[in-house]
């Protein structure tokens, strides 16, 4: 075996370093690291096999004409989530000495796009891995690409008479769906299909739990919850299933305590009391046989193992070991036999396979530069050049005065504040404002570096950085690609995926594209919390910055929306080649601007046209060359064609 190359640095800086700041050894162990060029380095199935290094991959993507912004699909990681589920369950399963079996489903609706439920169908057939649709236009979906008839299909959400008519006849067709009564009144709909068709479907029945969830969707369990049968309800709903001679069909008990479980304590209190639901609904009757969990499995974002809402307080195996354990208790002590198991992971199972790397296309920040001093200078600005003068004179870091940093800021910002006075006054110009603007940002940037680091700062310096921290402009919409960091502030590991074996030297945030505000990245993970800015290196004139964002395979591809018409984002489906290398399984180009503007309703052969009109009403006046005309007419029609993202 040929030795390793030593890892290169520069600037004093290693790629233990980045891997250290951006927690990547927390996060990113199973699959993802550093490597000895200080780019990302991917491995699909696990850290002893085949790796890619990701700046390479990017970089012939690019050269097939697959450009930034891109989102990487492993479909190795996709199967490797799976076997690790089924892994876990395996092992709890021996070890509790567990009389039942377990068989997981996927919830289409956390990536409902055809290539990732495929795959997630054809390599989990060993499995016998499962699907949950939560609509009608989910059950199509799991209907069309389901064929193993060992495979569970739970059947969740609002259902119609279509939508039970529709699973029973899938049942026929050797299916084996399972219809989950959510609400009280599926109940008489499910009977009414029965008589109409002459046959049942499997049945299942949601419980609305008294246990308490913790985490930002709490409100998935007890009374208030959205969905589910209370206790009350479930007795009667048995009762109305007995009386129609359906009780024999009542198989599964469902519930569901909320997405991203960050406290496994939560996990077992309900366990608990929906193993003893379970085994009174055996008692009243009911064949029963399946006991599912529902989703919940959480993910550790930001690698801090808390029971943070962007990390968890347990393992992918403790959990298993929590749910195996308290339902083979709870029978046990009952004499009941043991159920087969069912969770509905779709977080844990796709959040890891994807990435989306973006390029950035500039930074922005305060101007801090001193301009040379003239003659005749408002009071205001040699205030604020004495000022600055000062603060050069305090000793960096060591035996640094707290009290005169502060009124030093203080004193730059009346100055700078008198100066903004005399303007509107008209006592000063244009140009003596800048001076003083400057003046100031240069007196902020002066303090920073002398603020200690391990001393208690007064909140108005501490907010210094946060000030000055550069804006790095991202080549994507967090509308489309990211929806959850803007509406619920959810948090994902965001790194760049190269020059990492340098020291980056700017503090900074990202703006996407959009014209709205809120369309930025700001809130970054860090041990157990969330830090504003992160560490960024300066952008290198003629290279690409590229940036990283991890963790996003669950939900944000099928939430993202068409805010300023930019559309989806150029996916690309890897897996690892048997030579080691990799091979394109499926290219999804991104939506062109023709696709969006007709999404919108909007013709874009009409739009054409009416350009075209114009351009002749011009021409006639005069007021256009011909040439023009028909440049501008090729630029629409070729812009029509291309992404709606920038490009070179």
């Amino acid at each position: 075996m040929s030795k390793s190359k030593p890892l290169t640095k520069k600037n004093d800086w290693s790629v233990e370093d980045s891997t250290v700041l951006y927690r990547l050894d927390k996060w990113g162990k199973d699959y993802f690291s550093i490597n000895e060029s200080g780019n990302i380095k991917v491995s699909p199935t696990g850290p002893e096999g085949d790796s890619l290094d990701l700046m390479v991959l990017v970089k012939e993507l690019n050269s097939r004409n697959l450009k930034s912004p891109l989102l990487l699909r492993f479909d190795d990681i996709l199967e490797d989530r799976i076997k690790k589920l089924h892994g876990a369950f395996k092992n709890a399963i021996s070890h509790y000495e567990y009389e039942g079996e377990y068989k997981g489903v996927f919830p289409i609706k956390c990536n409902q796009q055809r290539h990732v439920v495929e795959e997630i169908v054809t390599c989990s057939r060993e499995w016998h891995f499962g699907l949950e649709a939560g609509s009608k236009a989910e059950l199509l979906i799991a209907l069309s690409l389901l064929d193993d008839p060992e495979a569970l299909l739970i059947c969740n959400g609002y259902k119609d008479k279509r939508y039970i008519e529709t699973s029973i006849l899938a049942r026929q067709l050797g299916r084996k769906p399972i219809v989950v009564i959510e609400q009280l009144d599926e109940v008489d709909r499910i009977i009414n299909a029965t008589k109409k068709i002459g046959s049942a479907p499997f049945i299942g029945i949601r419980a609305k739990l008294s246990s308490q969830s913790s985490g930002r969707w709490s409100n998935s369990i007890g009374e208030k919850s959205k969905f589910g049968l209370s206790i009350p309800e479930i007795s009667q709903a048995v009762q109305q299933l007995k009386d129609a001679g359906l009780l024999k069909e009542l198989i599964l008990l469902h519930f569901h305590i909320g997405s991203q479980i960050n406290d496994i304590a939560v996990l077992k209190n309900a366990l608990q009391e929906a193993s003893h639901i379970y085994i009174e609904l055996k008692r009243l009757g009911a064949p029963m046989g399946h006991l599912d969990v529902g989703g919940g499995l959480g993910i550790d974002y930001d690698g801090s193992r808390t029971a943070t809402q962007a990390s968890t307080n347990y393992s992918l195996q403790n959990y298993a070991n929590d749910v195996v354990a308290t339902i083979q208790e709870c029978c046990k002590e009952n004499q009941v036999q043991v159920p087969t198991l069912v969770s509905e992971n779709g977080r844990a199972v796709s959040s890891h396979f994807s990435i989306l790397v973006f390029n950035v296309l500039g930074t922005s920040s305060i101007p801090s530069d001193t301009r040379a001093t003239t003659e005749h200078e408002c009071l205001s600005v040699q205030n604020l050049r004495q000022t600055l003068r000062s603060l050069s004179e305090e000793p960096h870091n060591i035996g640094v005065d707290i009290s005169r940093l502060q009124e030093a800021w203080n004193d730059a910002l009346k100055f700078k504040e008198d100066a903004l006075a005399a303007f509107r006054l008209g006592y000063i110009g244009l140009e003596e404002r800048a001076k003083a603007e400057q003046l100031t940002w240069a007196c902020a940037k002066a303090l920073a570096v002398k603020l200690p680091k391990d001393t208690l700062i007064p909140e108005e310096l501490n907010a210094l950085n946060a000030a000055l921290a550069e804006t790095y402009y991202a080549n994507i919409s967090i509308f489309r690609s990211a929806p959850d960091t803007w509406a619920i502030g959810q948090l994902f590991p965001i790194m760049p995926i190269h020059r990492l074996n340098e020291k980056p030297t700017q503090l900074g945030h990202f703006a996407d594209l959009t014209c709205d505000s809120d369309g930025k990245l700001s809130k970054f993970i860090d041990n157990g919390q969330a830090k504003s800015l992160i560490e960024l290196h300066r952008l290198n004139s003629n290279e690409d910055y590229l940036i990283g964002m991890f963790l996003g395979g669950a939900y944000q591809e099928v939430m993202g929306n068409l805010h300023n018409l930019f559309g989806s984002t150029n996916s690309i489906h890897i897996r690892m080649a048997k030579n080691g290398g990799y091979k394109l399984d499926h290219v999804i180009r991104g939506d062109t601007k023709a696709e969006v503007l007709n999404a919108m309703e909007h013709d874009s052969e009409q739009l054409l046209e009416r350009l075209r009109i114009a351009s002749e009403s011009a021409i006639q006046q005069g007021k256009l060359k011909i040439n023009d005309a028909q440049r501008l007419i090729e630029h629409v029609e070729t812009s029509l064609r291309q992404s709606t993202y920038l490009q070179e």
